[in-house]
Order: C-alpha cells, then sequence, then structure tokens
C-alpha cells in the first residue's frame, strides 16, 4: 500500500465534509459515491454504514 492516508479514512473525511455543506444530504447516496471514488471494498462501504449510522442516533439523542 502507498504511504498516505488508507482510503476508508479519506472517504469518512469526505463523507464528514460533504455533510457540513448539505446536512440534508442522503447518507446512502453519499456512501455510495464515496464507494466509487475511493475503490472501497464490500467491507469498507459496510463499516461506512454502521459508521454514519450511529453517528446520527448519537446526534438524535442529543
Amino acid at each position: 500500500m502507498a504511504l498516505g492516508e488508507a482510503p476508508i479514512k479519506k472517504a469518512v473525511k469526505w463523507i464528514d465534509e460533504q455533510f457540513r455543506e448539505n446536512p440534508k444530504a442522503s447518507r446512502f447516496d453519499l456512501i455510495e459515491r464515496a464507494s466509487f471514488k475511493f475503490n472501497l471494498s464490500p467491507l469498507d462501504g459496510d463499516f461506512l454504514y454502521r459508521h454514519f449510522s450511529k453517528s446520527s442516533q448519537q446526534e438524535q439523542g442529543k
């Protein structure tokens, strides 16, 4: 693997940036776009779904 950030980390940062710019954006669409943009595996995509569904639940619980 090349030096630098792992693609999954880049994807998480990119999705976070997209949410900041457009809080009403579809999580599903952003995760799908990130999966293609960063050439993620299906397991990485599953992680993103779980990660962002947990962060969504935490925000709603505030």
